[in-house]
């Protein structure tokens, strides 16, 4: 079985108090998420980290406070979950990864049969991460103790949603 790790938004700005956009909580995931990415790498499974890159004045932030401006700091990912060669970054522009017009040929590329998902937000762009994912017929997996929500309400109806649609769950010590 061919697997596929999504390390999903895991930027300064959502996962640092004094992050733009910051969730409350998330620096405590950030253990979680650097040893899925070193897993990944080390055990020569595609890495794919999703990041927020948008530029000043952008559409999204009529909708959100400015935040992962190409080239600041806030768009960056923390350090311990850089793992170098192996680690593919896809920059989006909105909260849906499946957005960006180059994902369905690297989806194929990668030739994944399973994928495992984790990062920020649980309710937001997780969720558009998954149920992308799950379009392609292949399993997807959540690691329940390497995401984190705004809210616990939209993010277990998320979980929910993701499971009747046929999603599965593990946390981090599986790896």
């Amino acid at each position: 079985m061919r697997t596929v790790f999504f390390d999903v938004d895991t930027q300064i700005d959502f996962v640092f108090p004094a992050g733009a956009l910051y969730v409350p909580g998330s620096e405590h995931i950030i253990p979680n998420i650097a040893r899925l990415n070193n897993y990944a790498v080390k055990n020569g499974i595609p890495l794919v980290s999703t990041m927020d890159a948008h530029m000043e004045n952008d559409p999204e932030f009529k909708a959100w406070k400015p935040h992962c401006v190409v080239g600041t700091v806030g768009q960056q990912k923390p350090s311990v979950t850089l793992v170098g060669e192996g680690q593919i970054f896809l920059e989006k522009q909105s909260v849906d990864c499946f957005t960006v017009p180059t994902l369905p040929a690297l989806l194929e590329n990668l030739n994944a049969d399973h994928y495992i998902v984790y990062g920020v937000v649980t309710e937001i762009c997780v969720r558009h991460a998954v149920l992308g994912l799950l379009k392609t017929g292949k399993q997807v997996t959540v690691v329940t103790d390497a995401v984190k929500s705004l809210s616990d309400k939209a993010s277990s109806s998320m979980l929910t949603e993701f499971a009747a649609l046929g999603g599965h769950f593990t946390q981090t010590s599986h790896f």
